[in-house]
């Protein structure tokens, strides 16, 4: 994996001049603590369909803001306008919006020690940038693999899409931190769709890839095998289109990383934010069922559990140097052995619970996704260990009766305490005495969290386990999103109930 520089058109930019300026004037006013953040985040999007081009969208996002905290309360602005006029302007309406807060805030911010980052940089790995192949070769791939699947039987449409970012951040603050950070992602899909005119029956298929933490070689390397992929995309629609409408009833279920990672994500990841746990995000996607009392004792799930928090997973997309309070990238347990062990916290909340959960410090959870927002707890990289010595995916199917091998992510809802949930997938196949059959539809499995992760039986082995994610999560308001990955190895769950989504819209 190349090593990269950061890029030297953001490192032209006024950044430090700019907080040095903004940070200088907010000591006048005696803060207790003060940080500034400069970002540029590019964005490029396009879509294809059917070997053309549908659209291609860029954009970028620049400025910067300032953090203060004032008699025990946050203030927050920010600017576009790189001067140091502006630097002093966004710095003294800071110190205003906190004086004004001061007077609303009936519990004092205060935050964690973080040791100081003097003149730190990080960039994450990536061989090619994205941004450096030109936008006619990346949609005329894209529109090759489209034109290609186009021409397959039972093929009506074929869709592609990619986009993909680079942030890049600097922070500062009066403690002596100075940060320069860059990031790249990516996210490409393939999908077919077809429709059996002899049961009108329509449905699509898509490729299993997720977005990730890397460059344009995730798209033309061997990272990932997109010809295998695109090759059996066609069959595996027809097949889908004729098969059986699933039997409804309870299950034993091999899933695969590729579906299992949205569960984690939902049941897992957004329950054990520590904000959403003590009851501060109600407002947005509900609260969570895992609060603090219930920490060390809660049994989330069996005894073959093993849940982190990780910002510093290879290709993780909420992997990073230092998150946006300067807090260096740690990785620490949320759940071990089933039993709630931790959260994923910030530098504030840190303050008050750290000592019980990661020593006194922040494990670098917090998040702001552009210039004009305040950073706040966002997910780390919540992934389910493999078992060392674990069993391959063909090893758990031997282990079922009866059962369904479930792939893909798909539809999926929960309810505002992260605890009642369904989920479904892009295909599942049925599991005969230990073999595998073919694909069954309209499948969803329901349950709740902990019944969930309480059935699995076991987790497979290391060469199981595989990165899922997404590049849009959603928390806070205003609304902020964020990019998270979480690793899984493909797991098997005992007596799960499975609903035949078709007969459920019909009832």
């Amino acid at each position: 994996m190349a090593q990269h520089e950061i890029d030297p058109t953001f490192l032209a930019l006024p950044y430090k001049r700019l907080g040095q300026v903004a940070l200088e004037r907010a000591r006048d006013f005696g803060v207790s603590h003060a940080d500034f953040r400069f970002e540029r985040n590019r964005y490029q999007f396009f879509s294809v369909r059917d070997g053309a081009l549908e659209g291609a969208q860029d954009a970028e996002d620049l400025g910067f803001a300032v953090r203060v905290i004032l008699d025990g309360a946050w203030g927050f602005a920010s600017g576009v306008a790189l001067t140091e006029s502006e630097a002093v302007t966004v710095a003294e309406t800071a110190v205003t919006v906190a004086r004004v807060a001061a007077k609303m805030t009936s519990r004092r911010v205060e935050l964690a020690p973080e040791p100081v980052h003097a003149d730190a940089s990080w960039v994450s790995a990536y061989d090619v940038n994205p941004f450096d192949v030109p936008l006619s070769e990346k949609t005329a791939l894209l529109a090759g693999w489209t034109s290609e699947l186009l021409a397959a039987d039972g093929v009506d449409h074929a869709t592609g899409y990619v986009q993909q970012v680079q942030e890049n951040k600097y922070y500062a603050d009066l403690a002596g931190s100075s940060i320069a950070q860059q990031r790249v992602r990516v996210e490409p899909v393939v999908e077919v769709h077809g429709a059996d005119p002899s049961t009108g029956v329509f449905d699509s298929m898509r490729t299993l890839a997720a977005p990730v933490a890397r460059g344009w070689e995730y798209l033309t390397g061997d990272t990932f095998d997109f010809a295998a992929e695109r090759a059996q995309l066609p069959e595996l629609l027809r097949e889908k289109l004729a098969a059986p409408s699933v039997e409804a009833g309870t299950y034993d279920l091999v899933i695969h990383p590729s579906n299992l990672w949205l569960t984690i994500h939902e049941s897992i990841g957004h329950a054990t934010e520590l904000d959403r746990a003590l009851g501060y995000e109600a407002n947005y996607a509900g609260t969570s069922f895992a609060t603090y009392d219930k920490l060390n004792t809660l049994q989330y799930g069996s005894p073959v559990m093993h849940v982190t928090g990780d910002r510093t997973t290879p290709h993780g997309l909420s992997t990073v140097g230092y998150d946006d309070e300067g807090v260096a990238a740690q990785e620490w347990d949320i759940i071990k052995d089933g039993v709630l062990v931790g959260y994923q916290l910030d530098r504030s909340m840190a303050h008050t619970y750290g000592a019980e959960l990661n020593g006194g410090r922040s494990n670098g959870c917090a998040f702001g996704d552009s210039p004009g927002h305040i950073p706040i707890q966002r997910m780390a990289n919540v992934s389910l260990q493999p078992a060392p010595g674990g069993p391959d995916t063909a090893g758990l199917i031997s282990q079922v009766e009866r059962g369904l091998h479930i792939l893909g992510d798909k539809s999926w809802s929960i309810d505002m305490q992260r605890y009642n949930f369904q989920f479904t997938g892009q295909r599942a196949y049925a599991i005969e005495n230990g073999e595998l059959k073919g694909q069954v539809r309209d499948f969803a499995y329901q349950a709740t969290t902990t019944d969930f992760w309480g059935a699995m039986e076991a987790v497979g082995g290391p060469q199981t386990y595989e990165l899922g994610g997404a590049m849009n999560c959603g928390k806070a308001q205003p609304g902020q999103v964020a990019a998270v990955s979480h690793g899984a190895p493909t797991s098997l769950f005992r007596g799960i109930r499975i609903l035949n989504t078709n007969e459920e819209g019909t009832a």
